[in-house]
């Protein structure tokens, strides 16, 4: 009795063209899946904030620093700006480009009996309507009492979405986990992602990943380094939150970044934008600004 012929019982020509086919399948998926990778990235605008932390240490030395930032074409990135304390509302109604006054944290009660916070009730009658939290600075990094952890940024974040307001929030790792790794950086990232996954909203968030090691040194990581890691907290997003959110979010780059590293850093699809820190204080910030812009034009 004559034998049938399964799937897989090709012979001659007919194993090779269904081999090619296959190939063929795969290589236009893989350009199909990077064209639209790569249209996303198009998709999310840039954006660049200045963290002035504290400083300046003089309000007659504010109108320079307003000055900078006024400097910048605001066109093709969206910009911020993260006063002190102290200086926040004399900075308010300064931009005439559009840069937002974003705060460097927030409480989670409202006003009261809460010596020395700010309150999104505050922020708001000041025309504020972005806040910064999570700053490596207050989650207890450089020998500074923690005065957060994810628990509390969590409440906080969901306190200021709530209220109708957006927020910059920071994650980051020590360099203790950064030598250990990127998977053991990924994994720290997903454990100050944990709580929040569900609150991400790429209208009302932007994530800002700061290298903690990074930081104020004057060391940055490479392009390909900075690059790799964002994909990774773009991939822990598609994958806890959804692949839509994961597209659609700003991952900014936080490490020590400036004049002279930004366009290298901006040229990779998963870096949109960055928070700076000292830069944000001379005019050069400008200059970061038009990096970005022209890189992702």
């Amino acid at each position: 009795m004559p034998q049938t012929a399964g799937p897989a019982m090709f012979t001659g020509g007919s194993a090779d063209s269904a081999s090619s086919s296959f190939s063929g399948l795969q290589v236009a998926s893989a350009i199909a899946a990077a064209s639209a990778a790569i249209a996303m990235a198009a998709a999310r605008r840039p954006v660049v904030g200045g963290n002035w932390k504290c400083n300046p240490d003089a309000v007659s030395k504010l109108d320079g620093l307003v000055a900078n930032i006024n400097a910048c074409d605001t066109s093709k990135c969206d910009v911020y700006v993260c006063p002190s304390p102290l200086h926040v509302y004399y900075c308010s109604d300064k931009f005439t480009n559009g840069a937002k006054v974003t705060p460097q944290n927030c409480n989670f009660t409202g006003c009261g009996a809460f010596t020395g916070e700010m309150a999104i009730e505050q922020m708001k009658d000041m025309g504020i309507s972005q806040v910064l939290i999570g700053h490596s600075e207050r989650r207890g990094e450089f020998g500074i009492y923690a005065m957060d952890d994810n628990a509390t940024l969590a409440t906080k974040l969901k306190y200021i979405l709530d209220a109708g307001m957006t927020c910059v929030f920071c994650i980051g790792e020590p360099l203790s986990i950064r030598e250990k790794g990127l998977d053991a950086v990924l994994a720290e990232m997903d454990v100050q992602m944990t709580q929040i996954y569900d609150l991400l909203d790429p209208e009302k968030v932007i994530i800002a990943y700061e290298p903690v090691w990074a930081i104020g040194t004057g060391v940055t990581a490479t392009p390909e380094d900075a690059q790799a890691t964002h994909a990774g907290i773009r991939k822990l997003i598609s994958e806890k939150a959804s692949p839509a959110v994961a597209d659609a979010i700003r991952i900014q780059y936080g490490g020590s970044a400036n004049a002279a590293n930004a366009p290298d850093l901006s040229k990779q699809p998963d870096v949109d934008g960055f928070l700076v820190g000292g830069a944000s204080l001379k005019p050069e910030f400008a200059e970061i600004v038009k990096a970005i812009s022209e890189a992702k034009a």
